[in-house]
């Protein structure tokens, strides 16, 4: 079985980078997915939905080298979705990306230049995979 997301959306925050026990960077990010649609009555609407992304090894220090937040990114991986009930008795859900490739689409929204213009792509290699 093999299952692949790709969402192409804005960095919500700056990544944070940590190490596992055994050394192994691990970097972390959330993006939004904004969708703009007008209604049936003539509105506009906007929805968003928040991805949390987690990058492995060399995907995690170039990541993290590289992405501020706002920047525009395409990521591609696995999808993981996670329900609970938070301390007040509400619903929660998340959606977490395990990344295989990031691309680095353009600069951030206040990023006038910038030394990452344009596409990057940088994948990540099979053996890269933790699981």
């Amino acid at each position: 079985m093999f299952q692949q997301c790709i969402i192409i959306g804005n960095l919500g925050s700056d990544p944070e980078m940590r190490y596992t026990p055994d050394g192994t960077p691990v970097t972390s990010f959330r993006v939004a997915v904004n969708r703009k649609w007008t209604s049936a009555d003539g509105n506009q609407t906007e929805k968003t939905w928040w991805f949390r992304v987690t990058c492995w090894r060399r995907l995690a220090e170039t990541t993290n080298q590289y992405l501020k937040k706002g920047r525009q990114v395409m990521v591609v991986g696995e999808i993981d979705a996670s329900a609970w009930t938070d301390q007040e008795g509400q619903p929660r859900a998340a959606l977490e990306l395990t990344a295989r490739d990031v691309r680095f689409l353009g600069g951030s929204r206040d990023d006038a230049g910038g030394d990452m213009e344009g596409s990057t792509s940088i994948p990540q290699g099979e053996e890269d995979i933790p699981f």
